[in-house]
């Protein structure tokens, strides 16, 4: 299941989630997280007017919060490796894979 983002794409094969960003300056590396070790998940859908984002809670760290300003107004930075920021087109997409992780984390 594949999920494709602003800058990059979501990837999740029932068992690990894939985050691949587009690199804005140095390539980042792909962030490979299992489902099994994720705390919890954030879901915002995207709207006419804004992107929404996914969003991954790992054990012993916290959520990036949301960013304000015009441009990234609600939803995390980029630079926050366990999210990615999502199209109003992509919501469907998005909220099938947040409940399949969801459902392979129990």
């Amino acid at each position: 299941m594949d999920v494709k983002g602003v800058l990059g794409t979501i990837s999740f094969d029932g068992e690990w989630i894939t985050i691949a960003k587009t690199p804005v300056g140095p390539k980042p590396a792909p962030v490979r997280i299992r489902a099994t070790d994720i705390t919890g998940t954030r879901y915002k859908p995207a709207t006419r007017l804004t992107h929404g984002y996914v969003q991954f809670v790992l054990p012993g760290s916290e959520a990036a919060g949301e960013k304000g300003g015009i441009l990234h107004a609600g939803r995390p930075p980029y630079e926050d490796p366990h999210s990615l920021s999502i199209p109003r087109k992509s919501n469907d997409l998005a909220e099938n894979l947040v409940a399949a992780v969801e459902q392979a984390r129990s």
